[in-house]
C-alpha cells in the first residue's frame, strides 16, 4: 500500500500562502512525479537501458571520437528545442556498433518525458517486426493493428536498429507503412541504425558480399528518401565503446 505524500496528504492539491497573505489551492509535486512515472513506464524503454540518459551519455573519454560530443550536443538541442522548433522532425542516428547511439536516443526519450511531458514509445526493429508476423497467427487474439497503433500514436517513436531484420518485400512494406504514417502525421520518430546513410549499392547477393550494405539495401531506397525529410541525420563515429571501457568483467 503506497503512502499518502506528506506535502498533501494524498489529496492531490495542497495550500499554499502567497507572499500578500492569501491563500491559494495549487497542484501538488507529487501529480507531476506520478504522470512521469505512467509515461515512463508506457514508453516501455528495456531494463538494459532504463539508466541511460543524456547526462550520463560519455564522450570525452580518451580516444573518444570528436562526432560523440557533437551527437550529445545534438541531442542536448533537440530536447530543449522540442516541440516548436523541431516541428515534427527527429534524429536518425547512424553509426558502428557500440558508439552510444541507443544511449542518446533512450536519453532524448527520459529527457522528453521528464521536461516536456511527452507521450513515448521505444521500440525494438526487430521485436516490433516479430510481433506483428505473431498477429497472423489464428491462435493469437492480438492483431495487426492492435500492435501497430500505438507505434502510430506515440507523439515520441523511438525505433532502434532499423535495418537489422533481413530485407524482404514484406519487412519495406512494413517499414512503409509505420514511416509514411508517422510522417503524414507529423509525428517525431527518432531512429538507431548500424548501416551508413547511403543508397543501394548493388542489385545483387554477389555485390553485397563485396562490401557492406547500406540503410538502402536494408530498407529500400523509397524509404531512405522518405527518412531524409522526417529526420535530421546524426553521424557518430569512433570504437565499440562496450568491448572497451564498458567490458563486462567480474568485480
Amino acid at each position: 500500500m503506497n503512502e499518502a505524500c506528506p506535502k498533501c496528504d494524498g489529496m492531490g492539491m495542497r495550500v499554499i500562502r502567497r507572499a500578500d497573505g492569501t491563500q491559494a489551492a495549487e497542484v501538488c509535486d507529487c501529480q507531476h512525479e506520478q504522470r512521469v512515472a505512467r509515461l515512463m513506464a508506457r514508453a516501455a524503454i528495456p531494463r538494459r537501458y532504463e539508466h541511460c540518459s543524456l547526462d550520463s551519455y560519455e564522450s570525452n573519454f580518451p580516444g573518444a571520437d570528436r562526432s560523440l560530443s557533437a551527437a550529445a550536443l545534438m541531442a542536448r538541442r533537440f530536447v530543449d528545442r522540442y516541440p516548436a522548433d523541431t516541428d515534427g522532425r527527429g534524429l536518425l542516428m547512424t553509426g558502428s556498433i557500440g558508439v552510444g547511439k541507443t544511449h542518446l536516443a533512450v536519453g532524448i526519450l527520459q529527457a522528453l518525458i521528464l521536461e516536456k511531458g511527452v507521450h513515448g514509445l521505444f521500440c525494438d526493429y526487430r521485436e516490433l517486426l516479430k510481433e506483428i508476423q505473431n498477429s497472423y497467427n489464428p491462435q493469437v487474439a492480438t492483431t495487426e493493428l492492435e500492435i501497430l497503433r500505438p507505434v502510430f500514436d506515440a507523439e515520441v517513436l523511438v525505433i532502434d536498429e532499423l535495418g537489422a531484420a533481413k530485407p524482404t518485400d514484406w519487412v519495406w512494406d512494413t517499414v512503409a507503412h509505420i514511416l509514411n504514417t508517422r510522417y503524414n502525421d507529423k509525428r517525431t520518430t527518432i531512429i538507431t541504425t548500424n548501416y551508413a546513410d547511403q543508397p543501394p549499392g548493388g542489385t545483387g547477393p554477389a555485390s553485397r558480399a563485396m562490401r557492406e550494405e547500406t540503410l538502402g539495401d536494408r530498407i529500400g531506397e523509397r524509404m531512405r528518401s522518405r527518412l531524409a525529410e522526417m529526420c535530421v541525420v546524426v553521424e557518430m563515429s569512433g570504437n565499440d565503446f562496450r568491448r572497451g571501457v564498458r567490458r563486462a568483467r567480474f568485480a
